[in-house]
């Protein structure tokens, strides 16, 4: 038994063209190496030892640098012929999963949690999916998620500013066998076609963590990684 994780590495850069072009965001270079390579470290750090990469457009880019760089890894990949968004992707990849729970983490973000806190209040709450939460002040670039006192979720709120609040950070444990019996489409968001639409009548919840969090999607963030990444993680 291992740990397994799915990595949403499809996205294209659209809001870095100005400082990064032809791309997968994922490959966005930070310090001179791939953005990918420190998801991949602070991955490997909580235990991960099997990765099923989740792709799309300029696939070859992301599997040249993994066959070449990351040669060491066990891994599968998952490749969409057509976007399938973000539900579709996962959705692809969790019929490649081995293991009864998978982590699913975001190419472009990097959360630095504790995933045995994640994994096992998962399984002990026999959760369908449970979301990694990081308190945030002062932001209007995130929606809010709002939990119960037995931390399952209780309302997603929309994009505005927030003095405070949880944001949803993009690193969930999801059970794949049973979001594969879900009847869901072939392409759709996990977060509003799944997290959002079916919160109220599947086993859903949220395990807050104050670590640290970059999500290199704007040009601001994306030079913000350039000094604090390296220092984060070697």
């Amino acid at each position: 038994m291992g740990t397994e994780a799915i990595i949403l590495a499809g996205g294209l850069g659209t809001r870095l063209r100005s400082v990064v072009a032809d791309i997968p965001k994922c490959m966005a270079p930070v310090a001179g190496k791939p953005f990918l390579h420190y998801v991949l470290e602070q991955l490997k750090s909580e235990g991960v030892d099997q990765f099923i990469f989740s792709l799309g457009h300029l696939s070859e880019q992301v599997i040249h640098y993994l066959e070449t760089q990351q040669a060491e890894l066990r891994k599968q990949y998952s490749v969409e012929s057509s976007p399938l968004g973000t539900g579709g992707a996962i959705k692809l990849a969790c019929s490649k999963a081995r293991e009864k729970t998978v982590i699913v983490v975001n190419g472009d973000t990097l959360f630095s949690l504790d995933l045995k806190k994640l994994t096992s209040f998962h399984q002990q709450c026999a959760a369908d999916c449970t979301l990694s939460l990081k308190p945030m002040i002062d932001f209007n670039r995130y929606g809010v998620v709002e939990l119960h006192k037995d931390h399952s979720v209780a309302s997603f709120k929309e994009k505005q500013h927030y003095e405070s609040g949880l944001i949803n950070a993009g690193v969930y444990a999801l059970d794949p066998e049973r979001f594969l019996s879900e009847d869901l489409p072939e392409r759709f968001s996990f977060e509003t076609d799944y997290l959002e639409t079916h919160y109220k009548t599947r086993k859903i919840f949220g395990v807050v963590q104050n670590s640290y969090f970059i999500d290199i999607g704007i040009p601001e963030d994306y030079e913000r990684a350039q000094i604090e990444l390296p220092a984060q993680i070697s």
